[in-house]
């Protein structure tokens, strides 16, 4: 979708848009889009941001509710704000006066999907070092009266899939760069949570100067090294993109052995690249490419690290 919009004339950020709102409206794997990802109370939200590698401005919401176009209302974030970034049921309100539609994010899906969870002792979740013991019941939680801390427990525990985020880098004909994110989020995640994927730097980053980077995987461990940002100051440096994104993840398995995460890379020749940590049942990262030198979209595979 994002290439056909390139093909029609339209603008780096106009593909971004409309390829991040096509997996919106497609709810890929689940984890973008409506419908996905209930968090402790069963509600579905989104976070998205999208960024001009020319302006260096950015538009992004978080804890999005009741708006599906995600993606849609960080670009008029952009256009008719001096704003960066709109949360909460105030982006709701933002959203819908700019002419989206206010409708319902749950889907029998996402509630059958909240009551299993419920029915399995609300298990894995995102708590440590609460009373009761989180491992073991549901909430609601409160602190010890005296604090013991335990071992985080490691994304092993979580069902682990291949993306949990759209992420998206655009390169025009000129060396333009945009890029953009779009996520249901961490799926039971504790209501008010912001991943990465909304934050300029660590979902995305892009600079027409340089190129432009995604990332998809743990947020709350990723968001913590700016992967992104990260990236493309290493290829802005004369890095290979490939060499950058290895370097990015490198970077946090040395804080984080066990995240799972994936970033992919490219550069303002239309050089591109990607890189993913290794865990147990995640070995491969498998992103798509379009470029005038492919006949069609086509699936890239990497070894992770």
């Amino acid at each position: 979708t994002a290439w056909r919009v390139l093909q029609l004339g339209g603008s780096e950020l106009d593909a971004v848009e409309r390829g991040c709102g096509q997996c919106e409206i497609d709810q890929c794997d689940g984890s973008v889009g409506y419908g996905g990802s209930p968090d402790e109370s069963g509600e579905t939200t989104l976070d998205a941001m999208i960024m001009d590698g020319n302006t260096m401005e950015v538009g992004a919401v978080a804890d999005l509710r009741h708006v599906k176009n995600a993606i849609g209302v960080a670009r008029k974030v952009i256009e008719y704000t001096k704003h960066t970034l709109l949360v909460g049921e105030s982006a709701s309100l933002f959203a819908v006066r700019m002419g989206f539609p206010y409708e319902e994010l749950t889907t029998q899906k996402s509630l059958s999907l909240y009551s299993k969870w419920l029915n399995q002792s609300c298990q894995p979740n995102y708590w440590k070092n609460v009373v009761p013991d989180s491992s073991k019941s549901c909430g609601p939680y409160k602190r010890p009266e005296k604090v013991t801390c335990k071992e985080e427990q490691t994304i092993l525990q979580r069902s682990v899939h291949n993306h949990d985020t759209i992420g998206m880098v655009v390169i025009g004909e000129h060396g333009t760069v945009a890029s953009g994110t779009s996520t249901n989020g961490a799926v039971h995640k504790i209501p008010g949570r912001v991943g990465d994927s909304p934050i300029a730097g660590a979902g995305s980053y892009a600079d027409s100067t340089a190129g432009g980077a995604a990332a998809t995987g743990d947020g709350d461990i990723m968001m913590r090294f700016l992967p992104s940002y990260q990236a493309v100051e290493y290829m802005r440096m004369g890095t290979d993109p490939t060499v950058a994104c290895q370097k990015v993840i490198s970077r946090i398995q040395k804080y984080a052995p066990n995240f799972f995460g994936a970033v992919i890379c490219a550069n303002t020749t239309g050089s591109y690249g990607a890189a993913c940590n290794k865990v147990p049942g995640f070995t491969q990262f498998h992103f798509m490419v379009s470029s005038p030198l492919l006949s069609q979209p086509t699936e890239q595979v990497v070894d992770c690290i």
